[in-house]
């Protein structure tokens, strides 16, 4: 139950997602919950989330596996593509720069990451400490209607702020879109 006096509602959002070109399996940061990378590339991805409930509601199809994306269980250069949809939003910032780091890692060279996020706004009202959005999501097969809500950190996040990460951790910036609050970024490991 959502309480309507701490929440801050964003406008709904939506975001067309189209089929992406992608050698070999694919690490979807966050793959639980509805799966859209899962819907969209299914056995070829590898959904990972904290929660088992999370991948336990996802539709069949991806690999499946309980796992902190902070500290990935893979090797390194493990995959050529990873993908983060709606993910970021649910990671402390404080382990941002970790969870950055660790894609990289895994990341092969020439490897690509993939980041569809929501920028958070600083807090506009002090007792109203969640921000939730209805999202809907154009997948070529089928629509998603869906929301998310996250609670408001100290400070606004940017998808700047994930360019800046993505620099840090060795990754090159290759395309940038924002489309309302929404943005999508790829990234490209030299």
């Amino acid at each position: 139950m959502i309480n309507e006096k701490r929440t801050f509602r964003l406008p709904p959002q939506a975001v067309t997602l189209c089929d992406f070109p992608a050698d070999g399996p694919i690490l979807d940061i966050g793959g639980g919950g509805e799966g859209v990378i899962g819907q969209l590339k299914g056995s070829n991805v590898v959904s990972i989330d904290m929660l088992p409930r999370e991948l336990a509601e996802a539709p069949a199809g991806p690999l499946k596996i309980v796992m902190d994306a902070r500290e990935l269980k893979f090797l390194n250069c493990t995959f050529n593509t990873v993908t983060a949809f709606f993910s970021f939003m649910f990671i402390h910032p404080y382990d941002h720069a970790r969870v950055f780091h660790e894609i990289c890692r895994v990341l092969g060279p020439k490897g690509q990451f993939l980041l569809w996020d929501v920028e958070i706004p600083q807090c506009p009202e002090p007792e109203r400490d969640m921000l939730v959005f209805p999202l809907q999501i154009h997948l070529p097969s089928t629509v998603i209607n869906t929301g998310y809500g996250t609670p408001y950190t100290e400070n606004a996040i940017q998808m700047g702020n994930y360019r800046k990460l993505a620099e840090i951790s060795g990754l090159q910036m290759v395309e940038q879109s924002l489309s309302g609050q929404t943005f999508f970024c790829r990234f490209k490991k030299p």
